[in-house]
């Protein structure tokens, strides 16, 4: 058969059919059934993550050129049925949130398959990932220049406060409200999809793993609820308020009471595997790496507990009471006390490294990107930090107190203030970029992903702000015969699993 004849047929075919939505704008569809066949694996993830891509029905022997939109990523060596399997790249550091297409060309034909890659950040959980430290390093729409042209994208109004923080996940918002709900919102437009009510208020912040939404509710109660439909999977009892906000790994959800325990619950069913009673209320989120959950008690204690049977590794005693929650990084582990201090311990033995004394109470949770610990003070302060030494690099003065918790993405950081307002700020030297009033204060901690920053306030309302004129256009699917491959590139060797990156 005379393959460019073939697309040929195939393209006009396409064009007869086209307002049909037979061909073009179908997402992930092959470029023709009886041809060449290919696979993607994840089929969504951020940018630098990493996928495999195979491929069926090639000449035997055959070179075939991966490219990722219209840039030629990897060569491929077909097998002698004309097959090849896990060729690996990493998707383009500035490949923006949307659909674009992973094309593999046959090199002596030009003819091939086409499938569509989904390039997203999930934001899973309070602290973005189990580590607590707050920072997405993969956003590549908002940055210092780009950040001053924010404006409200949508605002969502539950019945009441919005202090949990929210989270993103596949196109979802999922947050919590002092109506004693817990609300599914559409991303990008802010419509509720599902709500689920609690006997409480839900000032826990979500947590997103395998399908379900883990949140805790002052009615005592740990929920698992299906993502896409809000339906109870399982609900756990505590003997106390449950304003923690969970972390999920490895099929355990981790999270504290105000009866003074912390515990570990089977991911999948809710049983409890563990607990360990603190001496006072627990309202620190848990962070959890290495096999070690790190998490702070009203005690004044923060505590370093064994994931697996929750026995007590280490404890650090502060002045004060420990609601910040703790974030971790290379073997140091920040977290605030109400003793106006800023602490940095040694995350095997609790050690303290340093601490940093603010001008009042330091609810805030600690971000730490870069080398750089930045977090909050009812002194109205938000505080940059060597990561290092401690030393003040910068402070930036609010109109209010600072309880809500950095998020740190792209060379900028956000925070809230009691003052009412949202604020981004420089990274590297703190100077005022951008901010949004709200109508109350804002004790929530922001998020953000994929180019939108997701925040909640006491104005009862969930805000989304994005670019007030978004000029990203999701590419169009290539002509493979137009496609030029790179001669230079050398034959990839398949891979068994994707070398990591991946936010799915």
């Amino acid at each position: 058969m005379d393959f460019h004849k073939a697309g040929r047929v195939v393209g006009l075919v396409c064009v007869a059919t086209v307002f049909a939505g037979l061909c073009f704008g179908q997402q992930l569809k092959q470029v023709s059934p009886s041809g060449p066949a290919e696979s993607l694996s994840p089929t969504s993830g951020p940018p630098t993550g990493s996928m495999l891509v195979s491929g069926t029905g090639f000449a035997p022997y055959a070179a075939v050129d991966i490219y990722f939109d219209i840039t030629d990523v990897a060569l491929a060596l077909a097998d002698g049925s004309g097959a090849f399997s896990n060729i690996s790249f990493k998707t383009p550091a500035s490949a923006p949130p949307g659909y674009h297409w992973v094309s593999a060309v046959q090199r002596s034909s030009g003819t091939g398959a086409q499938k569509q890659f989904l390039v997203r950040v999930n934001w899973f959980e309070y602290g973005f990932l189990p580590t607590g430290k707050r920072q997405n390093p993969w956003e590549n729409v908002l940055n210092v220049n780009t950040v001053t042209g924010m404006d409200r994208a949508w605002s969502y109004t539950t019945g009441n406060f919005a202090d949990s923080s929210p989270i993103v996940r596949d196109g979802m918002v999922y947050v919590g409200s002092d109506d004693h709900k817990v609300y599914a919102l559409n991303a990008t437009t802010g419509a509720r999809v599902w709500s689920y009510a609690t006997g409480g208020l839900v000032t826990s912040t979500p947590a997103e793993a395998n399908g379900l939404i883990y949140v805790g509710s002052d009615d005592s109660n740990v929920y698992a609820l299906s993502a896409s439909t809000g339906a109870l999977s399982w609900s756990y009892t505590t003997g106390g308020d449950v304003a923690s906000s969970p972390a999920v790994v490895n099929g355990v959800v981790y999270v504290g009471s105000d009866d003074e325990n912390v515990y570990g619950l089977n991911a999948s069913t809710g049983v409890k595997l563990w607990s360990y009673m603190t001496g006072g209320f627990v309202l620190s989120s848990p962070a959890v790496v290495n096999g070690v959950v790190y998490v702070g008690s009203d005690d004044g204690n923060v505590y370093a507990l064994n994931a697996s049977t929750g026995a007590l590794l280490w404890n650090y005693t502060t002045r004060g009471q420990v609601t910040s929650s703790p974030a971790v990084a290379n073997g140091v582990v920040y977290v605030g006390s109400s003793d106006s201090n800023v602490y940095a311990l040694n995350a095997s033995t609790g050690a303290k490294r340093w601490n940093y004394t603010a001008g009042d109470f330091v609810e805030s949770s600690p971000a730490v990107a870069n080398g750089v610990v930045y977090v909050g003070s009812d002194d109205g302060k938000l505080y940059a930090l060597n990561a290092s030494t401690g030393a003040l690099l910068w402070s930036f003065t609010t109109g209010g107190a600072v309880s809500s918790s950095p998020a740190v993405a792209n060379g900028v950081v956000y925070v809230g203030s009691a003052d009412d307002n949202l604020y981004a700020l420089n990274a590297q030297t703190g100077a005022y970029l951008w901010s949004y009033a709200t109508g109350d204060a804002v004790y929530s901690s922001p998020s953000v992903a994929n180019g939108v920053v997701y925040v909640g306030s006491f104005d009862h309302k969930v805000y989304a702000f994005a670019q007030s004129t978004d000029l990203r256009q999701e590419p169009e699917r290539p002509d493979m015969r137009t496609l030029r491959p790179n001669l230079s590139l050398k034959p990839s060797r398949p891979v068994a699993t994707p070398a990591g990156g991946n936010n799915d």
